[in-house]
């Protein structure tokens, strides 16, 4: 059905009720959906309301700018403003301007404005260096600089070229000043490819990461990223990004400590940090678009692709978070230092969070309560970006359009009756500062001389440290070094001290004196800082050397992390020790342990051999994933001296003394098929077989004996996973009895996930009737790693000795999706009359339970027994899927169609993937982490498998294309209880409290 142009908003509603109800749509008329005018400058501050102990004022508005998207000050106090006129489908127009405005007077409000330069197409981005301005306007990164001061940019370079264009929101943005004398700047979901236009730079792949360069030598270098729009960082340098509905995302690991060991993987080194969830609630003044409400009728209706946004409510969540700002300015109170000013572009408004510390990064929780720190009544304000200013004021930057919606996100019959150009020559630019504030003269830190920059490095407002930071480094005036030695042992605050040292760094003038003082600093973000540029140092100084490997007893977690990080650095035998020491002493905080393994990229043997010399430590649950971790490193890697330590580790001696240890090593060690051919591979091979008979045999007795302690018994399960399949099936179709305990059962299970025998799976078929369901959901996942042994699940489904409903349906999700075809004619074919395929009818005849009071505590039931392998609410579940909380700001008919159509509209970070290893094992799961060696996925039950890149077979990563929700839960959640399901959601939703517990 296609419906004809210009429809009222009356017949969208009308047309979706007969669609869903009825089945027949009416005859549309002309009746257009009503439009916006937009609101005066004079008038647009009236619309504002921000939190209490603050005022808006409006600093520059249209004529003076338009369509402002970047801001940079310079040392001058002038501001740059990125204009982005041609946002819109049309990318062709080269509309973009950069505007430079001056504030004469001295009031604080910008009263002069210059073109400084236009025919720009799309730009996004721009930061200050050396009197000019870099400019980034995809495909393109320029520097711009007027050269005769007339205000006008008489110079432009194209720095690098590549930037992919493809989406007007997933442009290159947010260029800022790093510690680092780098200008570090977000890529987003474009990507890129890029070639620097000069000799410096190299070809540099983008996909998925951020980038920073030096504004000098050109030369650019890949950052962890993947945010959308906006970045900032905060006084300690931790960078933080945000995404649409993920509205507050922190940078944990950065790309250059990821991509020097590409046979180890770590935690996401990027990950979001709001309690209340990527989707969470917000609060709107302004009223919903009409056309947002058409569209929300349309795609209920199933005439309109995109996300469900029913239950009469088409906003009230985090949509189109854009420009993420760490407050870090001196004009606020103290007590707001830190927090992260988040906006809504979508529902005209600004949100922020408090900041708390939360292992190695933070934790964003909601400040105002069922309200916003600003928002506006006019549709017409967009805030694009905000910046912190010279003064400490937070700028915003108001793009003022009618529409600021993704062109494509549209459906023609709505997009015929907008104006996506409407605002084009509107824009302002406003600031927010307390209540009290009197504007204040101040000297411009262009004016400044070295002593007087070295000192603004111990100033309060970042944007101050960060200018100086700059102007230091532009300058490379080597008078600043003696005072800026003096700084870092005698700021007065941490941040200083750390600018300090950075500054030197700048300058090629940091000493290993400087930092010995600073790796002793009381504060331990100033030993953090000190750990990082002591790096590039560690060759030169036995002194540095020694007082970072004793950093590892540090009391600071944050401390310990950057030093596992940087230990890599240190080419010296100490570093396994202090490592494994790490490892120890952390070994349940993932990503110190994840940090350490960036380390081992070329000491797994060592530090392998200092953890099993701790004979206690091999008995702990973390020892296994580590020493796999460990020696599959070893095993890819192969160098001579790591293969030299598992010789000496399976030597048969050593495996009769150290038998836990050894069968942790042997489980582990794969040879390849031509280790013959290397003599100490062969050497391998020799301790191998000795080490796994001698292993067996002590396995075999102690499964022998009677009544051997739990303990024991799951370690020779185990290790007759070295054994072959035939040898020892009878044993391990001994423990797998209801009459042994579900360690041992599960045990069992892991021990033949080891093997490759096609009878696997009929052994573990004929226990299949014994198994509770939480053995059952492991053995599914076991018998889906082989093709051969899931073909034989389904042929026992076939011929009917097990049920399909005894599987969970997430599995047949994934399985028709699989990379095989047989499984996925077999998948069909078993599934053919469990599940309708027609979701609207199901929708739709579903719909009655709306309007069914449903019971709470049963509902609790309903989501225990059916939500929690991918939904976590009131302490029950996995954080999987979408938050189910913040889903319900969309409504309750959202949330019964993403129920029952779960695969109508899938957002790309819930999609389900499949990956492949050499071996032929498959795992699946959502991608939660992409590194520059690896891919982690998370499964159902929140079970994560990480695959390292060098072990994914040829095509070996697919999409599934769908979510890991299943269609056909209808079949086990009837009307009644759906009433029930809906009742507790909506309850959960009215105690936020409860339901993040």
């Amino acid at each position: 059905m296609r419906l004809a142009l210009q429809p009222s908003l009356r017949q969208f509603a009308i047309l979706a009720w007969s669609v869903t109800c009825c089945g027949a749509a009416p005859t549309p008329t002309d009746e257009p959906l009503p439009r916006v005018p937009p609101t005066a400058p004079s008038a647009a501050l009236a619309t504002l309301k921000v939190a209490d102990g603050f005022r808006v004022e409006q600093v520059a508005a249209e004529p003076l700018v338009t369509d402002p998207v970047a801001m940079a000050f310079d040392e001058w106090g002038r501001l740059f403003v990125v204009e982005m006129r041609d946002y819109s489908e049309q990318d062709q127009e080269r509309l973009g301007r950069v505007r430079l405005l001056v504030d004469e007077n001295g009031d604080g409000h910008f009263d002069k404005s210059t073109i400084y330069a236009e025919g720009l197409s799309w730009p996004t981005a721009i930061a200050c260096y050396d009197g000019g301005v870099f400019v980034g306007a995809a495909p393109d990164l320029f520097y711009l600089k007027d050269d005769d001061g007339d205000g006008i940019a008489d110079r432009q370079e194209t720095v690098y070229s590549g930037f992919a264009r493809d989406n007007v929101q997933g442009l290159l943005n947010s260029f800022h000043w790093g510690l680092d004398n780098r200008i570090h700047c977000s890529t987003s979901s474009n990507g890129a490819l890029l070639q620097s236009t000069d000799q410096a730079g190299e070809e540099a792949n983008l996909r998925g990461r951020d980038f920073a360069f030096d504004p000098k030598t050109r030369k650019l270098v890949p950052t962890t990223g993947g945010g959308q729009h906006g970045m900032s960082f905060n006084r300690w340098g931790d960078r933080f990004v945000c995404s649409n509905s993920d509205h507050l995302q922190a940078i944990v690991f950065e790309d250059h400590y990821l991509s020097r060991n590409p046979y180890q993987a770590t935690p996401a080194p990027r990950r979001s940090i709001a309690a209340d969830g990527p989707q969470a609630a917000v609060y709107r003044t302004s009223p919903v678009e009409a056309w947002r409400e058409a569209r929300t009728k349309l795609r209920v209706a199933g005439l309109a692709p995109g996300p469900i946004e029913g239950g009469g409510r088409s906003a009230g969540y985090f949509t189109s978070a854009t420009g993420v700002t760490i407050y870090e300015g001196d004009l606020w109170p103290e007590e707001y230092r830190g927090w992260a000013i988040v906006a809504d572009v979508g529902s005209n408004l600004i949100h922020r969070k408090r900041m708390t510390a939360d292992g190695v990064t933070y934790r964003g929780e909601r400040v105002d309560a069922e309200s916003e720190f600003l928002t506006s009544t006019d549709i017409w304000f967009r805030p694009v970006q905000m910046a912190i200013g010279p003064d400490g004021a937070l700028y915003v930057a108001d793009m003022c359009r009618e529409v600021i919606e993704h062109p494509k996100s549209l459906p023609p019959e709505i997009k015929s009756q907008l104006d996506l150009t409407s605002g084009r020559d509107r824009g302002r630019i406003y600031r927010v500062v307390p209540t009290n504030y009197e504007q204040k003269a101040s000297k411009p830190l262009g004016e400044s001389s070295a002593d007087e920059l070295v000192a603004a490095l111990d100033h309060a407002n970042l944007w101050r440290r960060t200018t100086a930071a700059r102007l230091l480094y532009e300058r490379q005036d080597q008078t600043a070094v003696e005072p800026l030695r003096k700084l870092a042992a005698a700021a007065k605050g941490p941040e200083g001290r750390i600018a300090a040292l950075y500054a030197l760094d700048g300058l090629g003038a940091l000493m290993p004196a400087e930092l010995l003082q600073a790796l002793d600093d009381s504060h331990p973000q100033v030993r953090r800082h000190a750990i990082r540029l002591a790096e590039s140092r560690l060759a030169e100084s036995s002194e540095l050397r020694e007082r970072l490997v004793s950093l590892v007893e540090d009391e600071d977690l944050m401390v310990r992390f950057q030093l596992a990080l940087s230990l890599g650095a240190l080419d010296a035998p100490e570093r396994a020790a202090a490592l494994a020491q790490l490892i120890r002493s952390d070994a349940k905080n993932a990503d110190l342990v994840g940090a350490v393994l960036t380390s081992v990229h070329s000491c797994a043997g060592p530090v392998l051999q200092e953890l099993l010399a701790d004979a206690p430590w091999t008995r702990s649950s973390e020892a296994r994933t580590l020493v796999a971790a460990l020696v599959g490193q070893i095993m890819r890697q192969q160098r001579e001296e790591d293969i030299a330590v598992l010789v000496d580790l399976l030597d048969s001696a050593y495996a009769a003394s150290h038998g836990e240890a050894a069968a942790l090593v042997l489980g582990e060690t794969d040879l390849p098929e031509d280790a013959q051919k290397s003599p100490q591979l062969a050497s391998l091979v020799r301790v191998q077989r000795q080490a796994a008979q001698t292993l067996l045999s002590s396995a075999r007795t102690t499964l022998d004996s009677d009544d051997p302690p739990l303990e024991e018994r799951v370690a020779a399960v185990r290790a007759l996973a070295l054994g072959d399949f035939d040898a020892e099936r009878e044993r391990f179709a001994e423990q797998l009895t209801p009459a042994q305990p579900a360690e041992v059962q599960g045990a069992v299970l892991e021990a033949l996930g080891r093997q490759k025998s096609p009878d696997v799976a009929q052994l573990v078929l004929a226990a299949w009737g014994q198994f509770t369901p939480e053995l059952r959901r492991r053995a599914v996942e076991l018998l889906a790693r082989r093709e051969a042994w899931l073909q034989a699940l389904f042929a026992a489904m076939e011929a009917g000795d097990i049920r399909v409903a005894d599987v969970d349906p997430t599995f047949w999700a994934t399985w028709s999706r699989h990379p095989s075809k047989d499984v996925q004619t077999q998948v069909a074919k078993l599934r053919e009359n469990a599940v309708s395929s027609d979701r609207q009818a199901v929708f739709n005849d579903y719909k009655a339970v709306l309007q069914q009071p449903g019971d709470v505590a049963r509902g609790k039931e309903v989501f225990a027994k059916n939500c929690v392998s991918c939904h976590r609410l009131d302490s029950q579940g996995h954080e999987l899927g979408p938050n189910l909380a913040a889903m319900n700001n969309r409504g309750a008919e959202a949330i019964l169609y993403n129920i029952l159509a779960p695969n109508a509209e899938v957002e790309s970070r819930y999609l389900n993937y499949s990956v492949t290893d050499v071996e032929g094992i498959v795992r699946t799961g959502v991608i939660t982490s992409e590194t520059a060696s690896s891919i982690t996925l998370r499964g159902a039950n929140n079970e994560t498998h990480t695959v390292l890149r060098v072990d994914i077979d040829e095509d070996g990563l697919r999409s599934t294309g769908v979510s890991l929700m299943p269609d056909g839960l209808e079949q086990q959640i009837d009307k009644t209880a759906m009433a029930d399901l809906l009742a507790y959601l909506r309850e959960m939703a009215a105690n936020p409290t409860e339901a993040k517990r």
